[in-house]
């Protein structure tokens, strides 16, 4: 592919090494979460969210337990800054919830939003200048000491007009272009910042770094991190947020190795909206936290009501192999998966295991709200005999004879490929229904009848042709008997090999399923299966089915 030539690193790495985050190897503590949906989402929409609906939005998020949210740039548009009085006015900000609001480093901007922020409870006002290269000599042609003077302003001014409003107002400010920027000289401009503010551990400042266009791998902004962290002045009085953008797809890792590298605090969307290819998606790294063993503080238990709600309110769609959200994420077609999860599963029921293990699925689903019975295994001409047998047990309590596997595996697939789509347990079901508890009769058992004696004995009436026939027979047990009954009447032979039985549900008034297998000449086995509730009436009726289906496969071989 042409044009590569014309690129070159885009990043600056620290003056000094700064690799102590490459011996971390786990994530122990949830960072400091900060949703900038309605702001940095929000401004990303093709038709931005009119004011009831940043409303609903906003009680969503705080529904989740996002503590810090990002409510607009009031300054930007009377949109935005009615937004945010209607959040004050309204009193619809909670007690524990800090709304932040999104300044330039520019004297009128900054005063605008102090009026519109006036009154919150508590509030974040975060002021950012770009710092870069190429903005520095591209776009404000200014030196290094008066971009670092932009910002001192821009702080003093914040410091200023604190003072004046009413609400507990805290600051933040972001070298913007972070990577476009030399990593020290970045931190001079956040030091100079802090000097101005001089945090305190009962008013902590925030030192927010953003990937504004993400550029440079992961790794290389974690050790950014590490330094700007390493160098702050400070520190101890600081929170240092990360605010990752996606241009190279990596906004996940790169929040994960920025906070082992030392960051406390992540800015980002649900499900990753934003600018361009969007933001962090706090949804997927709150979640990998959660798999971890690590409370996120952030609740996702109702993953699917989340997702509707963001569809309908910003008319973006969640892709359907989104981590952890998607429709398909915890979906095996493949044979072999589905069968390593119904093991899974098995083993899990039957040991009552608490720790999470089940092969390819990283969570339970029933963590974000999602069912085994129709979000973990879907049937289509991929699947195996442990999916199909997996649905059938646990939509409709049929547990397949091991020996049955096989068989109605294939019998699905064959099904679903020839229709080119894929099977719904209903679907599933009525295939398995037709096949070995409704097959084309050529006989019919319409009435049974036991003695209990030396051995049992039976009267069986038939009906085959609208000709009804008695026949009696003997054995050692019911369906023996009627076994041998079936044989005198069509005067075949068989062997009835594989039997069955067990409760469709822990009722104790539920019907009885029973499975019967036969086979003649130790080839090819024929299966029945039917439901009563008496376990006798299913047994007779599945014997019944498999000879039935016996003799459609083979054709005419009865008197």
């Amino acid at each position: 592919m042409k044009g590569f030539d014309k690129y070159q690193k885009g990043y600056f790495m620290p003056p000094a090494d700064s690799f102590d985050w490459v011996r971390r190897d786990a994530i122990e503590k949830a960072p400091v979460w900060c949703s900038v949906d309605l702001r940095d989402g929000n401004q990303a929409l093709i038709e931005p969210m009119s004011l009831e609906e940043k409303v609903e939005y906003f009680q969503m998020l705080v529904d989740i337990g996002f503590k810090e949210i990002e409510v607009g740039f009031p300054a930007a548009s009377e949109t935005e800054y009615n937004f945010l009085r209607t959040l004050i006015d309204r009193k619809l900000i909670p007690d524990d919830v800090t709304v932040q609001v999104l300044t330039q480093a520019r004297e009128h901007i900054i005063r605008k939003t102090f009026e519109a922020v006036d009154g919150a409870p508590n509030a974040i006002v975060h002021v950012y200048n770009s710092t870069s290269v190429a903005q520095r000599e591209q776009v404000f042609k200014k030196s290094k000491e008066e971009i670092k003077k932009i910002a001192v302003d821009g702080a003093i001014l914040l410091k200023k007009l604190a003072a004046e409003v009413q609400g507990n107002i805290r600051f933040e400010y972001s070298p913007e272009s972070f990577h476009g920027t030399e990593v020290e000289y970045a931190v001079e401009v956040c030091n100079a910042v802090l000097d101005v503010w001089e945090p305190k551990a009962d008013a902590k400042a925030i030192i927010n770094i953003p990937s504004t266009v993400e550029n440079a791998m992961p790794h290389v902004f974690a050790s950014q991190v590490e330094y700007v962290s390493k160098h702050l002045k400070y520190r101890e009085n600081v929170v240092l947020s990360l605010h990752p953008h996606n241009d190279r797809g990596c906004g996940v890792a790169t929040a994960e190795l920025g906070v082992l590298a030392g960051a406390d605090r992540l800015e980002g969307t649900l499900f990753g909206n934003g600018e361009r290819t969007g933001n962090l998606d706090i949804v997927t790294v709150g979640m990998n936290l959660h798999a971890h063993g690590v409370d996120s503080g952030l609740d996702f238990g109702n993953m699917q009501e989340i997702k509707e709600a963001y569809e309908r309110l910003t008319d973006m769609q969640v892709s359907m192999r989104e981590p952890y959200a998607g429709e398909l994420v915890f979906t095996a077609f493949s044979g072999s998966h589905q069968d390593a999860i119904s093991k899974g599963m098995a083993h899990r029921e039957k040991t009552g295991c608490h720790q999470w293990t089940v092969p390819y699925l990283p969570i339970d689903p029933k963590d974000v709200g999602r069912t085994y019975d129709s979000d973990v295994i879907r049937i289509n001409s991929q699947s195996g005999k442990g999916g199909v047998a997996y649905v059938l047990k646990q939509n409709f309590g049929i547990v397949l004879p091991d020996l049955m596997r096989e068989e109605v595996g294939y019998l699905m697939k064959g099904v679903s490929d020839h229709a080119h789509a894929e099977l719904s347990p209903q679907e599933m079901l009525e295939v398995f229904t037709d096949t070995y508890s409704k097959p084309k009769r050529s006989f019919a058992i319409t009435e049974v009848h036991f003695q209990q004696g030396d051995g049992i004995t039976t009267q069986v009436t038939f009906r085959k042709d609208g000709i009804t026939e008695v026949v009696e027979a003997r054995g050692n047990g019911r369906l023996n008997a009627v076994n041998n009954a079936i044989k005198d009447y069509l005067g075949i032979s068989y062997a009835l090999d594989v039997y069955e039985e067990h409760s469709l549900s822990k009722n104790s008034s539920s019907k009885a399923m029973a499975y019967v297998g036969i086979t003649q000449d130790e080839k090819k086995r024929y299966w029945g299966a039917d439901s009563d509730e008496d376990i006798i009436r299913a047994s007779i009726d599945a014997l019944e089915h498999a000879v039935n289906h016996m003799i459609q496969q083979k054709g005419d071989m009865v008197r």
